[in-house]
């Protein structure tokens, strides 16, 4: 583990994290310093100092700076809550079980990046996990308290670590509108985004760019710092906590179709923007349009997170236009009702594998675009 003095190389690394007051253990970590490290300039992101996709053109637009991505919010899922809890089981064992998933995620990582993929978006409060309807499952990092739980802890090294070995960014959602409620009160949810976010600059991780809140336009929020009127107040708190002069790069997101509003646009490192319910693909050039004239916008990367369309074969469609408009990308495929397991990066049980002809479609295309 980064920060941490190894006790025996046998051993089990033990962690004490200050503020949550949470005791974690973990296995298989050196104190290795961070290997990835994401850093923006302008409208460009950068991976260890270099542009990604440095030099690449597709189709005469260029794609060099930006940062094509997936919706992987279920990485480290799991159901606290005892009446729903046996909903989620994998169709060979009959069983939900939270260790098979991330490891099952974190076993599919490579292959993700070989077709050019260099982020998703994971989630600690996860996502719905029937895709749209949350069916009162109870999954959160944080406790009432916003304490850490070590088990979510312990798989969401796993997932950052590998990110870190493959060079690879975490868009690293900390809050879902279907889970907030979950933490007792407003100095609950500060607390879980200041124990998150010491913990991830204790533990030396620079391949993350923080996504405060998923969609914070929606009205199902229960803590009002974390609505849309307040949410810069925690965009720019993340941003005020350092560790040895680094800090986290950190903004939200919004509703599919909306535009940021100017409170987050002014001081946001990014910008995150989502293309569900946009069934025109021309309105994705509108939507960034509009993002870049909202009030108090410099020039800063623009990264759509989440889109539920698809038709990547078509001329037109929402990845291609976004990427014409020199924004960044991310796939958000849910599996519906009736369809194979295969299916899907939200919809739990999950496959995190390239093997429906979905993810086939989207990764050959993210590789044609990219050049990997």
């Amino acid at each position: 583990m980064r920060n941490l003095k190894i006790i025996n190389v046998a051993a089990v690394a033990v962690a004490l994290i200050v503020g949550a007051g949470t005791l974690f253990q973990c296995t298989n970590k050196t104190d290795a310093p961070a290997r990835t490290e994401v850093t923006i300039k302008g409208e460009q992101f950068y991976i260890n100092g270099e542009l990604t996709y440095k030099g690449r053109y597709w189709n005469g637009h260029k794609i060099e700076g930006l940062l094509m991505n997936s919706r992987m919010v279920q990485g480290i899922y799991d159901d606290v809550n005892p009446e729903s809890a046996g909903r989620f089981k994998y169709p060979d064992t009959g069983i939900w079980d939270p260790e098979r998933n991330t490891a099952e995620f974190v076993a599919a990582m490579p292959e993700w990046k070989r077709h050019g993929l260099l982020a998703f978006t994971l989630n600690l409060q996860g996502g719905s996990p029937m895709g749209y309807g949350n069916l009162n499952s109870i999954n959160s990092t944080f406790d009432s308290l916003g304490n850490l739980r070590p088990a979510y802890m312990a798989r969401l090294t796993k997932v950052l670590d590998k990110a870190d070995e493959l060079g690879m960014v975490v868009i690293l959602g900390y809050f879902y509108f279907g889970q907030d409620q979950v933490l007792a009160d407003e100095m609950a949810v500060i607390n879980g985004v200041d124990n998150i976010t010491n913990w991830l600059l204790n533990k030396g991780y620079k391949n993350i760019l923080v996504e405060i809140g998923n969609e914070v336009d929606y009205p199902k929020y229960e803590h009002s710092i974390l609505t849309a009127e307040r949410i810069h107040e925690l965009v720019a708190r993340v941003q005020g906590i350092e560790k040895d002069g680094y800090r986290l790069l950190t903004s939200t997101s919004y509703r599919g179709g909306r535009a940021p509003q100017s409170n987050v646009v002014e001081i946001a490192d990014f910008l995150l923007i989502h293309g569900n319910k946009m069934e025109h693909p021309e309105d994705i050039y509108t939507l960034v349009e509009e993002t870049r004239n909202v009030q108090g916008y410099t020039p800063k990367p623009i990264l759509f997170n989440e889109d539920d369309h698809y038709d990547f074969d078509a001329e037109s469609n929402n990845m291609v236009n976004a990427v014409k408009a020199y924004t960044s990308w991310g796939y958000f495929d849910f599996r519906k009702e009736g369809e194979a397991f295969e299916n899907g990066f939200q919809t739990v049980p999950v496959s995190w594998e390239i093997n429906s002809d979905r993810k086939k479609s989207f990764f050959n295309k993210v590789k044609e675009i990219t050049g990997y």
